[in-house]
């Protein structure tokens, strides 16, 4: 083991079990998160529909990504889903509370996101199932991956605005069908 081999364990394992861990609040209720129920009823506050998809897809990508990152499994899809949920969260949630964690800002969540992109972009490291299995993503595939991730936050992030424009047009067809 090299030392950045050791430097990437320590980033995947406290990234990948922060982002578990936070996935485990919302889909058992442990640690004092809201559980399955409360967490369906903060994605419905935040526009999307429908809440079991959005939901669990949020709760998926904590929990199943966090431990796939901490073991350095399948780490470059594990990244992406942990960047777009991570920048779903900062946008939604934490963006208009300012930067700094103590207001609710989005120093946390950015911390986490920026991590998790990292580790995906450089890959897990020796010390990972990737390495060990042989499912080791080349750099180009690594960084196309990271991107989607992106890409699939800001679609995410936009879900809401785009239901409402399509409920809108549809509503306007109707009337103008009289």
């Amino acid at each position: 083991m090299t030392v950045p081999d050791l430097a990437l364990l320590l980033l995947r394992l406290t990234v990948g079990l922060t982002f578990a861990a936070h996935g485990a609040q919302k889909a058992f209720g442990w640690w004092g998160g809201p559980g399955p129920e409360g967490w369906s009823k903060a994605v419905g506050s935040m526009g999307y529909q429908p809440l079991g998809l959005f939901a669990g897809l949020a709760v998926g990508a904590e929990l199943i990504g966090g431990l796939a990152l901490a073991l350095g499994l399948l780490t470059p899809l594990a990244a992406a889903a942990l960047a777009a949920q991570a920048l779903v969260i900062i946008l939604r949630v934490h963006w208009p509370q300012g930067f700094f964690n103590q207001a609710g800002g989005l120093e946390f969540p950015l911390v986490l996101g920026v991590g998790a992109m990292a580790v995906g972009l450089s890959g897990a490291g020796g010390v990972s199932l990737d390495v060990w299995l042989g499912l080791e993503a080349d750099p180009a595939t690594r960084v196309l991956l990271v991107l989607a991730g992106l890409v699939a936050g800001a679609l995410a992030f936009s879900m809401p605005e785009l239901r409402e424009t399509w409920e809108e047009r549809r509503a306007g067809d109707r009337l103008r069908r009289g």
